[in-house]
């Protein structure tokens, strides 16, 4: 019994903050990159707070689900994310193929971190805000275990696991730029953009390169970024947090790999 509630709770976060590499391919198609048509030709696709609602709200069985409304604070307009011992997430299917990976920018505001996570211990895996990237590639060079879970995931849900799922996230104590190995899987990587209290309580921008950090979490060049997430949860720590996302923007790499 104990082995099938520390399974099912694998396949658990692995739909969750792997997205499911099977999202590219829901009922309203990929967004792939010659379809979309934007003012400048750097600009290859931003998602703001006011369409909300295009997003796909993903709930999991068993989970109290993650509140998201769109809020202001601070004069922003955002998401706002409520988690009382919970755990959901906001998902958009995208299909960009690996040579037109650019940079990805982001915002988000957290008012305060939640007490006891830690991001590298499977029963306090909680995260006031994290945005998540969701790849394609080679699954036959998943290990035993990652091809085992592959299999589980694809039983219970008739989709693939991701082949790589990265993360940035805000962690309570490890160093930026830090990566954290998740403790179920190899295949879901974090990398830590921001750490501890000193930044709390406002808004904060960033710009990362997709491709860089790919390589620098998992070691190899990325395959197509098929989905991107928003995810704040807390129901490992069963506690309360509240955050706020920004807009969510990819850039076009200007270069050839």
């Amino acid at each position: 019994m104990f082995f099938i509630d520390t399974i099912f709770r694998w396949v658990l976060l692995l739909i969750c903050a792997g997205l499911m590499a099977g999202c590219a391919t829901q009922p309203n198609g990929p967004v792939r990159a010659d379809a979309l048509h934007l003012p400048s030709p750097q600009a290859f696709r931003t998602w703001t707070p006011a369409q909300q609602l295009t997003w796909l709200a993903v709930s999991f069985p068993g989970k109290k689900p993650t509140q998201y409304q769109l809020a202001q604070r601070q004069g922003r307009e955002g998401v706002q994310a409520d988690a009382q011992s919970a755990l959901s997430m906001l998902r958009q299917s995208v299909y960009i193929p690996a040579d037109q990976l650019g940079a990805l920018k982001f915002s988000w505001y957290v008012p305060e971190l939640i007490t006891g996570a830690d991001m590298g211990v499977r029963e306090a895996d909680d995260s006031p805000v994290r945005l998540v990237l969701a790849f394609e590639g080679d699954r036959s060079k998943f290990s035993a275990r990652n091809a085992m879970l592959n299999e589980l995931v694809r039983s219970l849900t008739h989709e693939e696991m991701p082949y790589a799922t990265l993360m940035y996230v805000w962690c309570n104590h490890r160093p930026v730029e830090s990566v954290i190995v998740n403790p179920r899987t190899d295949r879901i990587q974090k990398i830590v953009v921001e750490s501890g209290p000193q930044k709390l309580q406002r808004w904060l921008d960033y710009e990362r390169d997709i491709r860089a950090d790919f390589e620098k979490a998992f070691g190899e060049a990325p395959g197509p970024l098929v989905a991107i997430g928003l995810m704040t949860d807390s129901d490992n720590t069963r506690t309360n947090t509240r955050a706020w996302y920004g807009n969510v923007q990819l850039l076009q790499s200007s270069t050839k790999p």
